[in-house]
């Protein structure tokens, strides 16, 4: 009864802003000219943004209706230090576009990235880069060759009501149903649990790498959905409202050098020194351990800025473990690649893990791709 007392505010807060878009009382909404696919959460982080971006992109480069066009990812470019519209380039650096801009931009490279806090006129720069030389905020673009955009892909952008997105879809971390947490700072929530009705693909994070078609309905049901069928991957909402749900799990890739003068050799090695900056990395010890002994681990906050301190915190265990291999995260070797003052000899010991996502049946993959291109297909300017 208590927490309800104490979060009682910021609930009212959200439950009134989002009834004013809705009404279009005071806030508006601005629709955008092409189709946009926004990826987002209700939860405060770790839920897997980035590699469910980087699986729509390759869902749409791989399809005949938009592997020919030109494909945009907008975000908001966390913790940069650049202001308003920025095109990513790739041999840009993480502190000027944010690191998962950057890492998106390095592994589609022929995709346009941009950063802008402002989702509503990032979006129209993407649509008319001519504009960015002509407005005020464009001149501050350092990079302002790009093509106008036919599609574009929205990172984090659910809780940015100020711009209507045509495909909106919701990640929800197994571990941590929406509907048995609570609003921040006594829960992980940062938007309300109901939010997740407006979604058209609900997609439950972090799964196991098989659960039985029971589980899945069972998950189903804690998120309000009800009749959910594993078939077809759908059910209904508490308002009567079919819903498609979908369950992904994380997929850890080979070591890759950070630097290109990396010594593969250490790939080999038995021990292994871990650390990174990201809200959560218990799902990456237990798949290293399985591989490796992890003899030393260092967790820095979420972005985490590296320094002079934190190099030499880490290369004093590497000192004590000659033998290790160093290993960070992909979205952390961004901001390493920031320091320009890393030692050779750790140079070549420093190797990242990506990630990738993989929907945990055939079945799945096959619908969530036919529901987001159908659905694209059906775009209207209108809408």
């Amino acid at each position: 009864m208590l927490d309800k007392l104490i979060l009682f505010p910021y609930y009212l807060t959200l439950k009134v802003r989002h009834w004013m878009y809705d009404k279009g009382f005071i806030y508006k909404t601005h629709p955008c000219e092409v189709p946009t696919v926004s990826i987002g959460n209700v939860t405060a982080g770790g839920t897997g943004k980035t590699p469910h971006t980087e699986m729509v992109l390759g869902t749409l480069l791989e399809s005949n209706d938009w592997a020919y066009r030109n494909v945009a990812v907008l975000s908001r470019g966390h913790k940069r230090r650049s202001r308003g519209f920025q095109q990513v380039t790739r041999n840009g650096s993480a502190r000027f576009f944010g690191d998962e801009p950057l890492q998106i931009k390095k592994n589609f490279p022929v995709v346009t990235v941009a950063v802008d806090k402002n989702r509503v006129e990032g979006c129209d720069f993407l649509l008319h880069p001519d504009k960015l030389r002509t407005s005020r905020r464009g001149r501050a673009c350092k990079d302002k060759e790009l093509p106008p955009s036919d599609l574009i892909v929205l990172d984090d952008a659910f809780q940015y009501r100020a711009l209507r997105t045509y495909f909106n879809i919701v990640l929800v971390d197994y571990n941590r149903p929406v509907f048995k947490d609570r609003l921040l700072p006594l829960g992980h929530l940062r938007d309300l649990p109901e939010r997740i009705e407006v979604a058209d693909v609900i997609i439950v994070t972090k799964c196991p790498a098989y659960l039985e078609d029971w589980e899945k309905t069972s998950l189903a049901k804690a998120l309000g959905i009800k009749n959910y069928s594993p078939s077809t991957c759908t059910g209904e909402n508490r308002k009567g409202r079919t819903q498609t749900v979908l369950f992904t799990a994380i997929h850890y890739r080979e070591l890759k050098p950070v630097y290109g003068d990396g010594d593969a050799r250490y790939i080999y090695s038995q021990k292994l020194i871990l650390f990174s900056g990201i809200a959560k990395d218990t799902p990456m010890r237990r798949f290293l351990s399985d591989k490796y002994k992890i003899v030393k681990r260092y967790s820095f906050p979420d972005h985490h800025k590296y320094n002079a301190m934190d190099i030499r915190k880490i290369a004093a265990a590497a000192r004590e473990n000659p033998t290790a291999v160093v290993v960070t995260t992909e979205k952390d070797s961004q901001r390493l690649l920031d320091y320009k003052k890393m030692p050779d000899w750790l140079r070549k010991r420093l190797f990242m893990i990506p990630i990738a996502v993989d929907f945990l049946s055939d079945r799945e993959k096959a619908v969530f791709n036919s529901t987001l291109l159908s659905s694209l297909r059906s775009f209207s300017k209108d809408y």
